[in-house]
């Protein structure tokens, strides 16, 4: 991860500031002046560190989607769709499963725009870009 998150800082430039805060994202978007615009990547990942971390699921997704909702600034949020393949066959993955669907469902609840992107590919589901 440190690696990924090095090379994701290279790719950015130094225009962008970037936080590490595997947890308490809510707390950085509760922070956000309104003329930044922040790029939350990834919401998955935040998800399987409360997971892993043994969180209240529901009252951490209820913080982070209070957090967007009164953000500030502009907020494009990364998710990834973990539903789409076979059931896995491990209690703690299927919970992961269903818990970044129902995040997955809020999130888009919330967003003006939602994409979806497959390959490269950009397919708008909700708004327009």
């Amino acid at each position: 991860m440190r690696d990924k998150v090095k090379r994701h800082i290279l790719q950015r430039g130094s225009g962008w500031v970037t936080h590490e805060e595997p947890l308490k994202a809510a707390e950085i978007l509760r922070q956000l002046p309104p003329d930044q615009i922040c790029l939350l990547d990834c919401a998955t990942m935040w998800l399987t560190n409360h997971l892993l971390a043994d969180s209240d699921l529901a009252a951490a997704q209820a913080e982070l989607l209070q957090a967007i909702e009164s953000c500030a600034g502009e907020l494009v949020v990364v998710s990834n769709e973990t539903g789409l393949g076979i059931v896995p066959d491990n209690a703690l993955a299927r919970r992961f499963r269903e818990a970044q669907g129902r995040l997955n469902i809020d999130l888009a609840a919330q967003a003006d725009t939602v994409v979806q992107v497959t390959a490269g590919l950009p397919l708008v589901l909700k708004g327009s870009l």
